[in-house]
């Protein structure tokens, strides 16, 4: 089979293209080559693809792209929460504009089916319990709580501790910064095409993602890339808030892996709905400062900073039930967390030709790079 990856160079797209070729897969990736995300010239190939330079919203390039190709694996997105909120006409054409600019493609073009990069992100604040109220949705932190160092989210009603837990597909989107809130455009815009053409995708909606190939250097890459990017600089890794932040993280072979399964999902039907969304998460929850201790203890130091900054915005805890990927799909993940971590602390970072931009931080020091781990690398 013949597939279209768009954002095939990037740091998930190549593994996403890896993958594909282990399953016996050609590739025709489309990268804009943004220097956000890749340092140097264009490659002089894409391992198991063939490679055009171009940006999804431009209508000929995707036309080109998308001739004689049977599906599509939707990877090209600006991610991660930027530096402020002047990235958002950037946000949203990159992701929005160009998910559209695609669909019509694939649309004239007579490709029906579609695997899509989703995220977590969409979800806003994860899965909440109160003992007397039972599951809840805390609405966006107050930043007087944060400045005073108050950062678990309280019961709405009662205002009682909450018990954080697994969020499922089922629960209520509440994109809570621009870049979710075109993440969930991009699915709303994926529903749309499928009702539409009589098409078929799946929304895979990443956890924390890392693993080698990340971005370094960049306030539009990932926590893990911010903590690694840290330790190759011979600096402590800078943990936001107390380090309490419960995440996913998922290794990106694993999430290559289900990609490489939704593609045949969608090819042979199985999804029981033209549009489906699954969590893609290991499993394993973990905070952000387990994360930033393992991968420093990796690295072989140094130890982590807890710094109490915070960013608006940044959600609490929010951690994948993967059920419904596993049972559905029969996609498994295979990294442990702790063999995860001492492979990442070995692996190159990908350069960045952007110059390493301040993240915009709030609280009682001035960050150089934000720690809240939200997006997907």
């Amino acid at each position: 089979m013949r597939v279209l990856v768009t954002g095939g160079a990037g740091f998930i797209g190549a593994h996403v293209v890896a993958a594909f070729q282990a399953a016996g897969h050609e590739s025709v990736v489309l990268d804009a080559l943004l220097p956000s995300a890749h340092s140097g010239g264009p490659p002089e190939h894409v391992p198991g693809g063939r490679l055009i330079v171009g940006d999804v919203r431009d209508r000929e390039a995707v036309a080109d792209a998308l001739a004689g190709v049977d599906a599509v694996c939707h990877q090209a997105a600006m991610v991660g929460l930027g530096k402020d909120f002047s990235d958002a006409p950037s946000y949203v054409g990159c992701n929005d504009l160009g998910t559209a600019v695609l669909l019509a493609g694939m649309a004239a073009a007579g490709v029906r089916n579609l695997v899509l990069a989703g995220s977590m992100v969409v979800y806003g604040e994860g899965r909440y319990d109160c003992p007397r109220h039972g599951a809840v949705r805390p609405g966006p932190r107050a930043e007087a709580d944060l400045e005073a160092g108050r950062f678990e989210p309280r019961c709405p009603d009662c205002g009682a501790e909450l018990t954080a837990g697994l969020v499922s597909e089922d629960a209520p989107v509440d994109p809570r910064n621009v870049y979710a809130s075109t993440k969930l455009a991009q699915e709303h815009l994926a529903a749309a095409w499928a009702r539409a053409t009589g098409g078929r995708a799946v929304s895979l909606r990443y956890h924390n993602v890392y693993g080698p190939g990340m971005p370094r250097d960049t306030p539009y890459a990932g926590v893990a890339s911010f903590f690694r990017s840290a330790l190759a600089r011979g600096e402590a890794p800078r943990v936001y808030e107390d380090g309490g932040q419960r995440r996913d993280f998922v290794h990106v072979h694993d999430v290559a892996a289900a990609n490489a399964a939704a593609l045949a999902a969608v090819v042979e039907e199985r999804p029981p709905a033209s549009f489906a969304a699954y969590n893609t998460g290991s499993g394993e929850p973990h905070t952000v400062g387990e994360m930033a201790a393992a991968l420093a203890g990796a690295y072989g130091g140094p130890d982590p900073v807890v710094t109490g900054e915070y960013r608006l915005g940044d959600v609490r805890h929010v951690t994948a039930d993967s059920r419904a990927l596993r049972e559905e799909l029969g996609w498994r993940p295979r990294v442990s967390f702790a063999e995860g971590m001492a492979d990442f602390a070995a692996a190159p970072l990908r350069g960045s030709l952007g110059r390493p931009g301040k993240a915009p931080s709030r609280g009682r020091e001035g960050g150089r790079e934000a720690a809240a781990g939200l997006n997907r690398g």
